[in-house]
């Protein structure tokens, strides 16, 4: 039996910039973190050559070809398993809450399937593989960002160049300030579901012409992403907090679903209650709601948006990414 864990993500710069219809003409710059929030993998034989898979419904086949699920099904022909096995998924979060969750089961997938077979392949090809698998077999519309970082974990900088090639480094910030940001970071669960790739689509669908303001908005999310990846590292937290406002208010310009009248009144609300940015968390459309406040104005924040019914939900940041918990 082997168990894998991965975790799940936050954007915190260059958001949008990772898609394929951006970088393969002006390159990417990203900052993202694990959270400790996790999709675990179980995997193990079968007592005959059906095929067992359990997520939120359950198939049991006998064959590959005829699994519903596209991610497995496309998984188990990448790495030429054929039967007799069984695999069930369990998450800390809901899908489709902006939180890299459909990119996280992919690696994980991938990480248990390769230990089920007795391998044990690099983060880099983790995430590579599950690119391959998401973006390339399956179509799916989406950036890179999400691969990297539940393979990878940490609070990272991704850099893309022109012809695709990712470039992964640990964010240059030492404990203290890393604790002093995850306190000032708060998260609130929107209630709002959307799936990712249909958010992406529209994203790319206003990036096919290569001019225009979704264009010039997501070359000043890169600006922002560089900057903010400078603020982190001098250590000025507050700088951080003003650029997340200055990304999302361009964000919003890339594309008409990625937010909504409730969505812009809560921002407002906490921005008026001292709040110094913040930004939807994923493509947009939903999910949770990230801001940034100083230690004055955290308490003022939460009392705001609890009186709108919003849910905080605490998050630390996971140095690791995807694990092989158990291989029994």
């Amino acid at each position: 039996m082997i168990i894998s864990r991965t975790p799940v993500r936050i954007a915190l710069g260059g958001g949008g910039t990772d898609l394929p219809a951006y970088y393969s003409k002006h390159g990417a710059a990203l900052i993202s973190a694990a959270i400790d929030k996790y999709v675990y993998i179980l995997v193990k034989p079968r007592f005959n050559q059906e095929i067992r898979v359990s997520y939120s419904q359950t198939e049991i086949v006998s064959s590959v070809e005829d699994i519903q699920h596209p991610v497995v099904r496309e998984t188990l022909r990448f790495l030429k398993i054929d039967g007799g096995i069984e695999i069930v998924s369990v998450a800390d979060v809901p899908a489709n809450a902006g939180l890299g969750t459909s990119s996280s089961f992919t690696v994980g997938l991938l990480n248990a399937l390769y230990a089920y077979k007795g391998e044990y392949p690099t983060a880099k090809v983790l995430a590579q593989e599950a690119y391959t698998i998401e973006r390339v077999i399956l179509a799916e519309a989406g950036g890179l960002q999400d691969q990297y970082v539940a393979a990878f974990g940490g609070l990272i900088t991704i850099d893309v160049n022109t012809a695709g090639e990712v470039s992964v480094r640990p964010l240059a910030i030492n404990r203290d300030l890393l604790a002093e940001l995850e306190s000032r970071l708060l998260f609130f669960d929107t209630r709002l579901t959307r799936m990712a790739s249909e958010i992406q689509a529209e994203h790319v669908k206003a990036l096919a012409g290569g001019v225009g303001e979704a264009i010039q908005s997501l070359h000043t999310i890169k600006r922002i992403g560089v900057e903010t990846r400078e603020a982190l590292e001098r250590a000025d937290l507050d700088q951080f907090g003003r650029l997340l406002n200055e990304h999302w208010l361009h964000k919003r310009r890339v594309a008409r679903n990625i937010s909504n009248g409730d969505i812009d009144r809560w921002y407002e609300l906490a921005r008026q209650a001292g709040a110094l940015g913040g930004k939807l968390i994923g493509a947009g459309g939903g999910g949770f709601l990230m801001f940034c406040c100083d230690q004055e104005h955290r308490d003022r924040v939460r009392r705001v948006l609890a009186g709108e019914q919003l849910g905080e939900v605490r998050f630390r940041f996971e140095p690791t990414g995807s694990r092989i918990l158990v291989n029994l």
